[in-house]
């Protein structure tokens, strides 16, 4: 069907709507309003009495493989087993100044606070460095560093040039190291 094929039909209902008159034209339109709500609801109500669904579901349930469950201490378990030691920290800091060196990144002062959650017992060093180097190499070493050290988070990247020629940007990273102070089983 065509534009002017459907604009002929439109122009045809809406004389014949007119002839008409008001009232009949709304009743026919309500007339075929609740036709359509009765073959909607009526294919809904079909798919309700399917069993196909039904059956999908015996399907699911008989499945070989169950789906695994893990309780809430087996989870906390693995989170606790994933965090850096706090007598490590200073170890974990040498690595980070490795990593910027093999990226050519001049580091100045940073700042380095540790804390201590109560509720989780986890410590958290929460390191602030300034950087300056290529934006490439800036990305290479954030991204080797959460690589290198798993129990590391990057909380903030921001960037700031001096001028549009400005080549290397400077960098300030807002790094947490998540870390406790149990030795893991099995270490020494």
């Amino acid at each position: 069907m065509n534009f002017s094929t459907f604009t002929m039909l439109q122009l045809q209902t809406r004389l014949w709507l007119q002839q008409r008159g008001l009232i009949a034209s709304t009743g026919i339109v309500l007339l075929v309003l609740a036709c359509l709500a009765c073959l909607a609801y009526f294919s809904y109500a079909r798919t309700l009495a399917s069993p196909e669904p039904i059956a999908n579901l015996a399907k699911l349930e008989k499945k070989d493989n169950p789906i695994p469950t893990t309780n809430e201490f087996q989870n906390l378990a693995v989170f606790y087993d994933s965090l850096g030691e706090r007598r490590y920290a200073e170890q974990q800091l040498k690595t980070i100044f490795a990593l910027a060196n093999k990226n050519a990144l001049s580091l100045t002062k940073g700042q380095y606070k540790l804390n201590y959650d109560k509720n989780s017992q986890v410590y958290t060093y929460q390191i602030v460095l300034p950087v300056k180097g290529p934006y490439q190499s800036i990305w290479q070493f954030v991204l080797q560093t959460l690589d290198v050290i798993p129990f590391s988070a990057l909380n903030e990247i921001s960037f700031k040039r001096d001028s549009v020629n400005d080549n290397l940007p400077e960098a300030r990273l807002h790094l947490s190291l998540y870390l406790h102070d149990v030795a893991k089983k099995g270490s020494p």
